[in-house]
């Protein structure tokens, strides 16, 4: 095994030795002993062709025997990735250089595959476009700076003619994914006092002018002095059903302890509670047993949760509160016309890194109040399949 400074820095890169006898297409040959592949990437990782070199699917599977006949001689070469685990194995055929995934389970008869892409070549483009897009650099520095239903439909036309053109017209999943959901990213730029201003009107059209509720300034308590959070829900408001949200339609809102002092007082104590429970305005639930609140000095969103007692971040502020339902309502619609959700645990990861793009605290576990043990709600429910969560 060896590394070069080709294409990549630090790629990885095989012999000619190493790849005899798996690999017999001359393209994929040449890549693999010439510009290599990148040893690090925020979408692929080839980390274990690095330590391992080129591993059939036959010897890594439990039961190989029953594995199906196409799986047997593919070869595992790297994995998609989600921030801090693999989701996917990617596997090559050596004969024919295309690149497809599959999951590596303890039923091999379950196991299958799933096409990426046509070739090596065609699988680092596509990579590259995705990243440049969610970074505004390269081939989409023009987009940059612009924000709005306009510009998501031309950052997702751009992208899906990057993959149209590398695919030969069969788009693999997980790009029409990265295409459809990643753009979404770009509805809102930068918000007064907020991290985004969304669009006028967004949430009606998206849920229906009837069932967005604002807020007056009568309904607010008193600890709720943070005015960027307090303008949002008197201007643009909140979906009453946000699907894994449920608006508190009762007015005034009240704070944590008052919610409890007066609606269940059986259930927790003023000690009990966070010692910021005071200054915490209760909007509603996520679950039955979790409220979503809105720290009125801060305006940062948490989620208190009754079985553990504990306070998590979910959202940065109301309106990264608000672009998640938004992405939750539009992914369902996208995934109507699509069925993405027949590649469950790609798309759960996509929704996951489009939200981290636009909220850098609704995907971070790092741990930042006391008992945080750094779950974050809404990753989590993206990816829990049973669920359903992001079956339209």
């Amino acid at each position: 095994m060896s590394t070069t400074d080709t294409d990549v820095v630090g790629a990885i890169t095989l012999t000619e030795g190493e790849l005899d006898p798996y690999i017999t297409h001359a393209d994929t040959r040449h890549r693999l002993t010439g510009p290599g592949l990148p040893s690090d990437g925020t979408l692929l990782d080839f980390g274990g062709l690095r330590e391992h070199g080129l591993r059939r699917v036959a010897e890594l599977a439990t039961d190989a025997d029953k594995l199906a006949e196409e799986l047997r001689d593919q070869l595992v070469i790297g994995a998609l990735r989600t921030f801090d685990r693999d989701l996917d194995s990617i596997v090559l055929d050596g004969a024919t250089g295309k690149v497809a995934t599959t999951h590596l389970s303890s039923h091999p008869v379950l196991m299958d595959l799933a096409p990426l892409a046509p070739s090596l070549e065609a699988l680092l483009r596509f990579a590259a476009a995705t990243e440049e897009l969610t970074a505004s650099r390269g081939r989409f520095a023009s987009h940059g700076g612009r924000f709005g239903p306009k510009a998501v439909t031309e950052a997702s036309e751009s992208l899906t003619d990057v993959f149209d053109a590398g695919a030969g017209g069969e788009v693999a999943a997980y790009w029409r994914m990265a295409a459809l959901i990643r753009p979404l990213a770009r509805i809102a730029g930068p918000g007064e006092g907020l991290l985004l201003g969304l669009p006028q009107r967004l949430l009606d059209e998206e849920f229906g002018p009837g069932a967005i509720m604002r807020f007056e300034d009568v309904d607010f308590p008193p600890a709720l002095v943070h005015e960027p959070t307090r303008r949002f829900l008197r201007e643009t408001g909140l979906p009453e059903d946000g699907l894994l949200f449920q608006l508190d339609t009762e007015v005034p809102l009240p704070a944590l302890t008052e919610y409890y002092a007066d609606e269940r007082p059986e259930e927790f104590s003023a000690d009990e509670l966070p010692a910021t429970a005071d200054r915490l305005i209760r909007l509603g639930y996520l679950l039955e047993d979790t409220s979503l609140v809105v720290d009125g000095t801060s305006g940062t969103i948490l989620a208190w949760s009754e079985p553990d007692a504990t306070l998590r971040p979910l959202n940065a502020d109301i309106s990264t509160l608000a672009f998640t339902l938004w992405l939750l309502h539009r992914e369902k619609s996208i995934d109507a016309a699509y069925d993405l959700t027949d590649s469950y645990e790609q798309l759960a990861a996509t929704m996951a890194q489009t939200l981290a793009a636009v909220d850098p605290i609704a995907c971070d576990p790092t741990p930042t109040l006391d008992g945080d043990d750094g779950r974050r709600y809404w990753p989590e429910i993206f990816e829990d399949q049973t669920g359903g969560t992001l079956y339209a």
